[in-house]
């Protein structure tokens, strides 16, 4: 059975985009050159050792228009190069009922997104990450998600969209990482009990 694994970019106040999607609060969503060199390493290593990566529309939107050409923009650093490669050469599979066709290594799926996700968890497969508050929450409550990594950013925004979503039960963690990066920047992981 694969791992699903929920790893986002979150505000202190547990957002993970301000309101009006906006992501300026960690200089985007993943990975960027405005991030410090760790904590990008940290996403470009993600990348590297996901299996198969599950995006929701709107993140999909963001990652399909910033990376698959990144690295011939005129001054991309290495760790661009390295990453817009990893990220072109990943499995995704997206999921969406607006969009109809999707590129650059990924399916598209439009029917139930738990039934998708459930059956692609039962397969044998590397690690899975699942990218988008709204899949995510779909698979938070259907009880999929194996790991949550948060990677905190000391700022507040009071509000736009949660990285947690509203649950019928509690579902206990244990921690299993902590590690701190430039600017106050926190990583903690979470592997579900069950």
């Amino acid at each position: 059975m694969r791992k699903l694994t929920f790893a986002m970019n979150v505000t202190l106040d547990g957002y993970i985009a301000a309101p009006g999607d906006d992501l300026g609060w960690s200089g985007g969503d993943g990975p960027d050159s405005s991030s410090s060199d760790e904590l990008f390493q940290l996403w470009s290593d993600r990348v590297a050792a996901t299996g198969l990566s599950l995006y929701g529309r709107k993140l999909w939107e963001v990652m399909s228009s910033a990376w698959p050409t990144a690295d011939q923009r005129p001054g991309a650093s290495r760790a661009e190069i390295e990453f817009a490669g990893r990220w072109r050469d990943l499995p995704k599979v997206v999921f969406s009922s607006t969009i109809s066709t999707v590129d650059w290594n990924a399916r598209l799926v439009t029917g139930d997104a738990v039934t998708e996700i459930t059956r692609l968890k039962a397969e044998d497969g590397g690690p899975m990450d699942i990218g988008g508050a709204t899949l995510a929450a779909a698979a938070m409550r259907a009880g999929l998600i194996d790991e949550y990594v948060l990677v905190t950013y000391p700022v507040l925004v009071g509000g736009g969209t949660p990285f947690f979503t509203a649950l019928d039960n509690w579902v206990n963690l244990s921690m299993v990482e902590t590690r701190t990066f430039p600017g106050g920047v926190l990583l903690t992981r979470y592997e579900t009990r069950r």
